[in-house]
């Protein structure tokens, strides 16, 4: 495929344009077999950057090309608009609608201020500090700390424990995870957690195998002799690391071959209903009243 033939996707901004950015890329997501190019226009304020944007886009004639725009001034909307009609090019106002929408159920009118900050509230710092826990709390680093934690998560090396404790910790949650391995005993702190704080986590064997192979290939070693990439030794870690989830009483979550988000939401929806069962009650993140993002 030529330059030419590329999908275009021109997000015109008054700030940093990664709202815009994310929902571009979702979109395109539902079309695996397109070949797309995103072009970013930030900090849209004026109309002298404004012109300096369609300009870049008119150029674009001809080829496939899309619009999208994030402006909360009306006028800068109308500009966009417009110009898209002319070169007849499709657009999406991913801002205007929502306003509008806002507007008509609370009575008030938009500030239509551009660059004004997401987030960066409450919800904002107990993320960041979230995230900071987890880092800190990697791989068992600080059993003492298991008592504060929102969420631990437990299972075999290369399981995913790590990233997914991170992705929790960027919605709001206080996760740990702490790695079990057959013939050592975990930190006497998991067992005195309250049980339904904890979720295992287990991967198929033949995954793992392939997971760690390349974990062993990166760190330039080669033959580990201890098990480590061996089918046969994985099987039989894997049946050690089920006995010990098993005395933990928590329940298991099998991510082969799941998403991040996907294995997220599994987790926080395990403990949550786990946490009312037993009377407790999992810490929601302030400015939330939902577990994750929806796309």
């Amino acid at each position: 495929m030529s330059d030419d033939d590329t999908l275009e996707i021109h997000l015109l901004a008054d700030s940093t344009g990664e709202s815009g950015v994310r929902l571009a890329r979702a979109a395109v997501a539902q079309f695996p077999h397109v070949e797309f190019r995103l072009v970013r226009h930030r900090r849209i304020t004026t109309t002298a950057r404004m012109q300096a944007a369609l300009e870049a886009i008119r150029a674009r004639q001809g080829r496939p090309t899309a619009v999208f725009f994030t402006l909360v001034n009306e006028e800068l909307s109308s500009i966009v608009r417009s110009a898209c009609c002319e070169f007849e090019m499709p657009y999406a106002d991913l801002m205007t609608d929502a306003m509008r929408a806002l507007e008509r159920v609370s009575g008030t009118e938009a500030d239509q201020v551009p660059m004004r900050p997401v987030g960066v509230e409450a919800d904002y710092f107990v993320r960041i500090a979230a995230i900071d826990f987890a880092v800190r709390n990697d791989d068992g680093a600080a059993p003492a700390s298991l008592a504060e934690c929102d969420i631990c998560l437990v299972g075999p090396s290369r399981s995913g424990k790590t990233p997914l404790s991170i992705f929790l910790g960027y919605l709001g949650y206080k996760a740990v995870n702490v790695p079990l391995v057959p013939g050592i005993e975990p930190p006497e702190e998991l067992f005195r957690l309250e049980p339904w704080r904890v979720v295992g986590l287990t991967l198929a064997a033949e995954r793992l195998q392939v997971i760690r192979g390349e974990r062993v290939k990166g760190l330039g070693m080669r033959g580990m002799k201890d098990g480590y990439v061996d089918l046969a030794s994985i099987y039989e870690e894997l049946d050690g690391v089920k006995a010990l989830q098993r005395r933990l009483k928590c329940p298991v979550l099998d991510t082969t071959g799941m998403a991040l988000e996907e294995a997220a939401a599994r987790v926080v929806d395990l403990v949550d209903e786990r946490a009312r069962k037993h009377g407790g009650r999992l810490r929601r993140p302030p400015g939330s009243n939902s577990t994750l993002p929806t796309s």
